[in-house]
Order: structure tokens, then C-alpha cells, then sequence
């Protein structure tokens, strides 16, 4: 019978040498998601999340996904600033929330603009049951398309089989996720 002795210098070479690697995994991530993934206006992210009782991660994949925390974003569809809101839309939230003194310039603010959007993703939220993959959708193609989806394609009215615009598939699964990424990043307190 052979008795095998672990060398203990070899074990600590063994422990040193993973946790180095662990250490350059966790720098590479910090620098890469730092430059890949930023994050803006954190103070307002993080107010108007506490205020509307939502993760952070959640705003901050939105926006990126959005405009790329581009304040000045308009889309093709005239949907305005950072979290992509339509005038009709920011018009409705200004009334809900008694917005004082409402300008649709007021979009372009990283401020108005996260309170909005942040209103707005848990109206979505709340309708539907706190299911994210509806508030998503519904936030990306409008409340009336995914109630048609939901009416049409699924029979869980938990879980949407089909969703028959592309760019809100790829949406989904790109603010899915964008908000794995801010989750660590939040997490590990690598927000500046």
C-alpha cells in the first residue's frame, strides 16, 4: 500500500497561484465592464430605483440597452433621452406623477428623464404581476402589443411563447443580459 504525502509548500503554491488568478480575473472585469459598460447618473439611478422599489441593475440595463447612456438619444421613433421615452408616453407619467411644470425638453434631463422611466418600467412591472420579461417587452414594443402577444401566443399567462417582433426578442434578450453585467458591477461597487 502507497502512503501519498501532499507536500504542504506545493498546496500553498497551488492556493497562491489560484488566487492570483482569481485577482486578474476580477481586474479584467473591472476594466473591461468599466469601458464597455458604463454607468451614469448613478445618484439619480439609485433614487429614483429606491423610490419606485426597483434593482438598479434593472434601471442601468435599460438605459444602456436604450441609448447607451446618451442623455441626448432620440430615436427614430422620437423616443427622447436616456431611458428612450415617448412624448405621448412622458405626457401621461408627467400627469400620474404631478410633474410640476412639464416641458418635453425636460426629457433630454438625466434626472426627469431616470424618474420617468423608472415610473413607467414598474406601472409595467405592477401590470403584469411583476413579470420582467412582460414589463421588458412592453417597455420595448408598447403596452398594447404585448397585451395582443399575451392574448394570442401564450397559453401560460405567465410566460410568452412568441413574440413576433424581432427587435423585441433581441431586446429581451440584450437587457437580460446588460442587467447580469450591472448586477455584478453594482455588487462588487464598481459603479464610478
Amino acid at each position: 500500500m502507497r502512503v501519498y504525502v501532499f507536500n504542504f509548500n506545493k498546496r500553498k503554491r497551488i492556493f497562491v497561484r489560484i488566487l492570483f488568478l482569481c485577482l486578474i480575473f476580477f481586474l479584467c472585469f473591472v476594466i473591461t465592464t468599466k469601458i464597455f459598460f458604463p454607468i451614469k447618473y448613478f445618484d439619480s439611478i439609485k433614487k429614483y430605483s429606491a423610490k419606485y422599489n426597483l434593482d438598479p441593475s434593472f434601471v442601468c440595463a435599460i438605459i444602456y440597452t436604450e441609448s447607451k447612456f446618451n442623455s441626448n438619444s432620440v430615436s427614430h421613433k422620437n423616443a427622447i433621452g436616456l431611458m428612450q421615452i415617448q412624448t405621448t408616453t412622458a405626457d401621461w407619467i408627467a400627469k400620474k406623477i404631478k410633474f410640476k411644470n412639464y416641458d418635453v425638453k425636460k426629457l433630454f434631463e438625466p434626472d426627469t428623464n431616470i424618474n420617468f422611466g423608472c415610473f413607467y418600467f414598474k406601472y409595467l412591472l405592477v401590470k403584469f404581476d411583476n413579470n420582467y420579461d412582460f414589463a421588458f417587452c412592453a417597455y420595448n414594443a408598447g403596452l398594447g402589443n404585448l397585451s395582443k402577444w399575451i392574448e394570442k401566443y401564450s397559453h401560460d399567462k405567465k410566460k410568452l411563447f412568441y413574440i413576433p417582433f424581432k427587435e423585441t426578442k433581441n431586446y429581451l434578450a440584450r437587457v437580460k443580459f446588460y442587467q447580469k453585467i450591472y448586477a455584478l458591477r453594482i455588487k462588487f461597487l464598481v459603479v464610478k
